[in-house]
Formats: C-alpha cells, structure tokens, sequence
C-alpha cells in the first residue's frame, strides 16, 4: 500500500523517490504511517512490560522486585493522568479499555494473594492440588 501510494502520485522516477522538500504534505505521506505504527509498538511494549512486572513480582519479598510491581500497581491504578505515555492515553490509543483490564489485573491479584495465603496457612498440611487461578496471565487483545 505504502509503495501504490508513492508510484501512483508519481513520486519515483528511475527507482529513486523523488519529494520536493518544500511539499510537506509529501513528506507526511512517505513518514506519518510508519512513525504512527512505531509509536504504538512502543506504547504497547511499555504496557506490557507494566503488566508482566505487575504479574511477576506480586508476590515478592526482595525489596526491589516489591518495588517493581509497586510502580507498576502505581502507574495501572492512576487515573486522569495527562503525561503522554500515562496507562489511560495507552489504553486509548491502542483502543482497549482501562478500567476493564485494571478490574482484570486486580481481581488476579486477589486470587493469588489468596492462594499464597492459603499455601501458607497450610505448609504443615498435606500437598494440595494447584488452581488454574495460579497460572492464569492477562492477555491484552483490541477490542472493537
């Protein structure tokens, strides 16, 4: 498509693209796609990285994993936040929804605070059998 799109406005001659650096409207065409998609990879690997911490270290006991997933409960729970790369303006531009991924995220935590808990309570006791809630992971999709 990017490559109709520079042939039929008839900006290749000889194999080379051709743009006159004072048509702008040129250089938006050849650029705004490809810088628009980097950004959202980008939003989407700070997103996921915010999550598998969050996963990865709710339970932790060393002071800098409880860090790691402390700033990153942080950053999912803050709301009307405006700083570009905040989890609400990620959440829109990559179209998914905040507070349904947030009300995910938390009630994983719960059912694995529980189930650590009760492992725990339980150490003396005969080896119980795991849940699936133990091994359960949020998965990001698009909605809509």
């Amino acid at each position: 498509m990017f490559r109709k799109s520079i042939y039929d406005d008839g900006l290749v001659t000889d194999g080379w693209i051709s743009i006159d650096p004072s048509d702008a409207g040129d250089i938006e065409k050849v650029f705004k796609k490809n810088i628009h998609e980097g950004e959202k990879e980008l939003m989407m690997a700070v997103l996921q990285d915010a999550v598998e911490c969050f996963q990865t270290y709710v339970l932790a006991t060393k002071p800098r994993e409880k860090r790691l997933f402390q700033e990153a409960e942080d950053w999912i729970l803050e709301k009307n936040s405006d700083w570009f790369f905040s989890f609400e303006n990620i959440c829109e531009t990559l179209q998914l929804h905040p507070d349904y991924i947030r009300q995910g995220l938390t009630c994983w935590k719960e059912a694995k605070l529980k189930i650590s808990s009760f492992q725990e309570n339980t150490a003396g006791s005969p080896t119980l059998v795991e849940t699936s809630a133990a091994r359960t992971s949020v998965r990001l999709s698009k909605t809509a």
